[in-house]
């Protein structure tokens, strides 16, 4: 356990949180006069959670902490935070629901098929596609947010959103062809391989093949030879 991973951990938690809030329509605080309303508070929690995921991306490499862990709970953590806040959204009526199936169903595929890329011995590495989705992730569910209080914020917030679907199918096309790639070039390999090792065996059975026909032909020399010794001895008189 590190700085990096505890952040990432803390962004686990920061989930529940944010729901919570989002759809606990009567959470106010008062600060100085002024009324904080649930929306006002979920969106101070989301960019709070969303900042520890830059943060802790930049530690563990500056730091040189990058762990199997962190590796494994970053992006869940990151799918965790976005999912949740995009289903508390459709719940309060701001996103359509058939929106936030398709993204979560695109992030359920990847994640499968990182999990298949990962048994067969090879790692789909997030690409800039990715890294862009989720920035454009960030600014709508914010702009979403801002958009409850604020009408005016929420045609801005849906250009976001479908820029965000755009940025998700695009880059999970952009998975499935490394997939597909990186997937041929394991086969490929594995088939060459089976193929170098098929001829090996092959060489070692030719090459048992002739040694045993060489010593027979050796063994069947040697009994010749003496019993043509035996012949020629058979003529001798005995000695004396």
């Amino acid at each position: 356990m590190n700085i990096p991973n505890s952040l990432t951990i803390a962004r686990i938690f920061f989930v529940p949180i944010l729901v919570t809030v989002l759809v606990k329509q009567h959470i106010l605080l008062h600060f100085d006069g002024a009324v904080i309303t649930n929306d006002v508070i979920a969106l101070a929690i989301f960019w709070v959670a969303a900042a520890t995921d830059l943060l802790d991306g930049y530690l563990a490499r500056r730091w040189q902490q990058v762990t199997t862990i962190g590796t494994l709970l970053d992006p869940i953590a990151d799918k965790l935070l976005v999912s949740a806040a995009l289903i508390a959204l459709v719940q309060e009526g701001v996103v359509p629901a058939w929106l936030v199936v398709l993204l979560i169903g695109r992030e359920f595929a990847v994640s499968g098929l990182r999990s298949i890329a990962a048994s067969e011995g090879f790692t789909i590495s997030a690409s800039e596609l990715g890294k862009t989705k989720t920035v454009f992730q960030v600014i709508a569910i914010s702009l979403l947010l801002i958009g409850i209080r604020h009408p005016g914020v929420t045609p801005l917030a849906n250009i976001s959103l479908y820029l965000v679907v755009l940025f998700s199918t695009w880059s999970a096309i952009a998975y499935f062809g490394r997939f597909w790639r990186m997937l041929d070039t394991n086969i490929k390999h594995r088939r060459r391989l089976e193929l170098l090792t098929a001829d090996r065996q092959r060489r070692r059975a030719l090459f048992a093949e002739k040694r045993a026909a060489m010593m027979a032909r050796r063994q069947a020399k040697a009994e010749q030879k003496r019993a043509d010794f035996a012949a020629r001895t058979a003529d001798l008189p005995p000695s004396t």
